[in-house]
């Protein structure tokens, strides 16, 4: 029987990478006077590398390092905790909303009794703040965020999807994840979870052989009956 729904943040609970965490990331590059701006193109090639943090870390590697910025591991932190505060104040006002079905489904999830998660590679203060702001307290209370740098490898390591089965006592074949990215499905599927697929604005290209189901958004079919038999008919498989 299927145990929980497990959810990707961005791109999945909220289409944040082009129109929200793209542009955080270029007001702190003006905040902090670096020549950098991430064009629409330049951030879905570096979507590919998983985590922000990284993402600056390739784009600096690939194009050159700010000059006043001697200390790099020091640059990577300063631009991401005030990236974090842009990003959460973009959050704030409601400006970017959630996808299709996520509050329906979170619902249907809730009222069968089955365990809620989160698990995202973004800022653990980012990703609770689209918990809590965009779904609301009352739901927020029943969901566990697994973010950031809360395990070693990111995904497509399945680390951060395996620590949730482990943290809250499920079994990873009764899980059911929904992901927006060909890292995030290859991280689901090594933790042994099974995977819906809603394809996001940056991940249409992408090869999502592995998943379980794609659809555009997860009111093209997607509720919990639909959830348990992908898992119940994986299961009678094995």
């Amino acid at each position: 029987m299927m145990q929980a729904l497990i959810f990707d943040c961005d791109g999945v609970l909220v289409d944040t990478e082009r129109d929200g965490h793209r542009v955080a990331f270029n007001q702190a590059f003006a905040q902090l006077g670096i020549d950098c701006v991430w064009d629409v193109e330049r951030y879905g090639a570096l979507l590919l590398t998983a985590g922000g943090k990284e993402r600056m870390r390739r784009h600096f590697d690939e194009t050159g390092w700010p000059q006043n910025y001697p200390d790099h591991d020091a640059l990577i932190s300063r631009i991401h905790l005030l990236k974090t505060d842009i990003f959460m104040t973009l959050i704030s006002t409601g400006a970017l909303p959630l996808r299709p079905g996520v509050r329906r489904i979170v619902d249907e999830a809730i009222d069968a009794g089955i365990a809620l998660a989160v698990c995202s590679t973004s800022n653990e203060k980012a990703v609770q703040a689209v918990v809590d702001v965009m779904l609301g307290p009352q739901r927020s209370a029943k969901i566990t965020v697994f973010a950031g740098d809360v395990v070693a490898a990111k995904k497509p390591a399945p680390d951060i999807y395996t620590l949730a089965a482990t943290t809250l006592g499920l079994t990873p074949s009764a899980c059911m994840v929904i992901e927006d990215s060909n890292n995030g499905l290859r991280a689901a599927k090594a933790a042994g979870m099974r995977c819906v697929v809603t394809i996001s604005s940056y991940t249409a290209e992408e090869d999502f052989t592995l998943a379980d189901r794609i659809v555009s958004d997860l009111d093209a079919g997607i509720d919990i009956p639909a959830c348990r038999a992908i898992v119940e008919m994986t299961a009678s498989t094995l």
